[in-house]
């Protein structure tokens, strides 16, 4: 069961690739996460939304940056 008193904090939207390859470096530094990603009707209604959001441990966000900058 997840961790019910775990505050999370946006970190970025992303294109599906990077999406990935940011979420395993998350896991690998053992940083909790989770994900938006947006389906085909949610497109065709809301047109700025693409990709997947991320949204990581709020008090481990400035170590997730870093790991975005590393892995983009």
């Amino acid at each position: 069961m997840a961790d019910q008193s775990l505050r999370t904090t946006y970190l970025g939207q992303f294109v599906h690739e990077d999406a990935e390859r940011i979420a395993a470096a998350l896991e690998e530094a053992g940083i909790a996460w989770t994900y938006k990603e947006f389906g085909r009707l949610t497109k065709l209604f809301f047109a700025g939304d693409w990709g997947v959001r991320i949204f990581v441990d709020a008090s481990r966000v400035e170590e997730a940056r870093q790991i975005v900058s590393r892995v983009r």
